[in-house]
């Protein structure tokens, strides 16, 4: 029998997510990387490999966790710390964050949240000297910390001051609030299903939204769900599902759908019996619309290509949907990293693209065709203004405004213009889990 004297010690449980869920905190906030590099692709976390898929769960649970409370924990935290959070140990401030997290908002018994929390530092040659600091800190938040949550509810202290600034200043202070609260809260699954979404809902727990998506709150590994091999339904927020609905009916008709990957609305128009032709500038993000499509047994061209470049047939399109690059702050209920990683300074730079795009399609549209332009951004410089100052640039193009009825009766998402308008605090529901939309904008105009 080989000897056992020098056989690594198995790791705590637990801890192994813990580390890696610090990693890519560190990762957001220090780095500069976004959650889907970091969790997906060539550039994701090594160590995601080694996790069983509760742990890699409960480390998504953290991460998103971390990021959607931020500054609430900043502020809890601060209050717990005579002398602020270690600014030499990187790994100390990772470590009190997800001990507070856990223990302030998440299912984990509050002695495991601090252990693991001091393992965590005591691992680490930088932070170990911190072990004793993290460990009285986290025992002070676990008897503490419900009460100083409580002190700043009211003060969306979850949102960087510049974009709560521009919410309040757009949508008004009371509705900038309502949609910082709906933020906070942990979102569902939406599904776009091929049909009989009863059905779907019935077998995903889940139920039926007045738009037609499907919501669940079903955890785990989407690939697991009934349904998906089959090809029966792919994720979509009920949000990002409305703009190829205003095309209406397009059965035979060629749509371009422009910077389409990773490819939920071309699925939408296939499956409405649209010609879609599919461009995206990325191969990678062309390649995964293709496995979707092909999953999904729909059929669409598919381009890669600049679409500002792109020459396109010489009779034009009868549609063309733009779901324009934007600084996405419409996503931050499911993409929590957006909130810290976007700048105001970057609007600029994205309503420069946005305006060439726009120009674009223009040139590619037929007679008598439909743009629709859509965008998961807040910002009325992305929406409302760039479809103003396209109107005053294309006089050929004229606004078809959006009826209630074609949105399922939702007449509070329907703007004074008649362009289309989510934030996330629409569509409440009892359960904060079931309420809430991505924040979306979308015009149609149409070519005279």
């Amino acid at each position: 029998m080989p000897s056992q004297r020098f056989a690594p010690p198995s790791e705590v449980p637990g801890l192994a997510a813990r580390r890696i869920a610090a990693d890519i905190v560190d990762g957001v906030l220090h780095k500069h990387r976004t959650l889907d590099e970091q969790l997906d692709g060539t550039g994701a976390h090594p160590g995601l490999k080694t996790l069983a898929d509760r742990d890699r769960a409960l480390m998504r649970r953290l991460v998103a966790t971390i990021l959607r409370r931020l500054g609430t924990l900043g502020h809890v935290l601060s209050r717990l710390l005579d002398k602020g959070i270690p600014s030499d140990a990187p790994r100390a401030q990772s470590a009190l964050l997800i001990g507070a997290a856990q223990i302030l908002w998440m299912d984990v018994p509050d002695h495991a949240a601090v252990d693991l929390s001091v393992r965590l530092v005591q691992s680490d040659r930088r932070a170990a000297r911190y072990a004793g600091l993290v460990n009285a800190v986290l025992r002070r938040c676990a008897r503490e910390g419900k009460a100083l949550v409580e002190e700043v509810t009211a003060q969306s202290l979850d949102l960087p001051p510049w974009l709560l600034a521009r919410w309040s200043a757009h949508y008004g202070e009371a509705t900038a609030r309502d949609m910082a609260l709906a933020l906070g809260h942990e979102p569902s699954l939406d599904l776009t299903v091929k049909s009989d979404a009863a059905q779907w809902a019935t077998r995903l727990h889940g139920e039926v939204l007045s738009t037609g998506s499907v919501r669940t709150v079903l955890h785990g590994a989407v690939t697991m769900l009934p349904g998906f091999t089959e090809g029966q339904w792919w994720v979509q927020d009920a949000a990002a599902a409305l703009p190829a609905r205003l095309f209406g009916d397009i059965k035979g008709k060629t749509i371009a759908d422009l910077c389409a990957a990773p490819g939920g609305k071309t699925a939408q128009l296939a499956l409405s019996g649209a010609h879609v032709t599919a461009i995206d500038r990325s191969p990678a993000r062309v390649a995964r619309l293709r496995e979707n499509l092909a999953r999904l047994s729909l059929q669409a061209e598919t381009v890669v290509a600049d679409a500002v470049e792109w020459a396109g047939p010489a009779d034009g399109f009868d549609g063309i949907l733009i779901d324009a690059p934007c600084t996405s702050t419409g996503t931050i209920r499911r993409h929590p990293d957006v909130s810290w990683l976007r700048q105001e300074s970057d609007i600029a730079a994205m309503t420069v693209l946005q305006q060439r795009l726009l120009r674009k399609s223009v040139s590619l549209l037929k007679p008598g065709g439909t743009l629709v332009y859509c965008t998961c951004s807040l910002e009325p410089e992305e929406g409302e203004q760039a479809v103003a100052a396209l109107l005053t640039a294309e006089p050929a193009l004229r606004r078809v405004p959006v009826d209630a009825t074609e949105v399922s009766g939702l007449g509070e998402i329907i703007t004074a213009d008649g362009d289309l308008r989510t934030l996330p605090s629409h569509l409440p529901h009892d359960d904060p889990k079931l309420g809430g939309l991505d924040g979306f904008f979308a015009a149609r105009l149409v070519k005279s």
